[in-house]
C-alpha cells in the first residue's frame, strides 16, 4: 500500500554533486581538445607583421584556387565577372564558333606593317590598305551584331528568367580574344553545341 511503483523509482534520479565549492564549473577539457585550442591560439596573429604574413598566405591560395578554376572552369572559384550559368553559357557560345574579330587584330597588324613598309614604293598601296581596313570595320561590326543577336536569342530559350544584362559586351570582349588566349580556358571545341 505504501510502497512506490517501479515507473516512480526509474523516474526519480539523485540530484548529482555541483563539484567542490568554489571550482571551474565544467569539465577538464580532453588533451586532444587541449592540444587543438593551443594549435588554435597560435594561429591568431600576434602583432600586425604576422596578420599581414597570413592575409598575404590567404590572398596567394586564393590566387591559385582562381588560377586553377580558369583553366579547369570551376565556377565557385571564378571571379565574379565568369561566374553564373549564363556567363558560361555565353563562353561555351563564343568558344563554339568561328568570329572574324578573333582574327581582326592580326590581320589589321599584318596589313598595316605592309602598308608602312611598302607604301613608299607602290603609292596605290596605301589606297588598298585603307580601303582593306574598312572592309575589316565593317566585318568587325557585321560579326558583332551577329554573335550578340543570337546569343541573346539562345539566353532568352535556355535561361528565360536570368538576367542577360551586360551579357552582349562580355561575350564581344572574350571574342576579341585569340582562342588559346582566352581565360577562363575554353571547354568546348569549334562548331560544338554549348550546353
Amino acid at each position: 500500500m505504501f510502497r512506490r511503483t517501479k515507473s516512480e523509482t526509474a523516474t526519480t534520479v539523485p540530484a548529482e554533486p555541483q563539484g567542490k565549492p568554489g571550482g571551474k564549473g565544467r569539465p577538464t577539457p580532453s588533451r586532444k581538445e587541449a592540444e587543438a585550442a593551443r594549435k588554435q591560439a597560435f594561429k591568431k596573429p600576434r602583432n600586425r607583421k604576422e596578420a599581414s604574413a597570413i592575409r598575404r598566405d590567404k590572398m596567394r591560395t586564393e590566387r591559385a584556387k582562381m588560377q586553377a578554376a580558369m583553366q579547369t572552369g570551376d565556377d565557385r572559384y571564378l571571379p565574379a565577372a565568369d561566374k553564373g550559368p549564363v556567363r558560361r553559357f555565353a563562353r561555351d557560345y563564343v568558344d563554339a564558333r568561328y568570329s572574324v574579330m578573333e582574327f581582326a587584330l592580326p590581320i589589321l597588324l599584318v596589313v598595316s606593317l605592309v602598308g608602312v613598309v611598302f607604301s613608299p614604293q607602290f603609292p596605290w598601296l596605301a589606297g588598298m590598305v585603307n580601303l582593306l581596313f574598312l572592309f575589316m570595320i565593317l566585318l568587325i561590326a557585321a560579326d558583332w551584331f551577329l554573335l550578340t543577336q543570337g546569343l541573346k536569342k539562345q539566353l532568352r530559350i535556355k535561361f528565360p528568367k536570368e538576367s542577360t544584362k551586360g551579357i552582349g559586351f562580355y561575350a564581344v570582349r572574350r571574342t576579341m580574344q585569340m582562342r588559346r588566349w582566352r581565360l577562363p580556358k575554353p571547354m568546348v571545341k569549334r562548331g560544338e553545341k554549348p550546353s
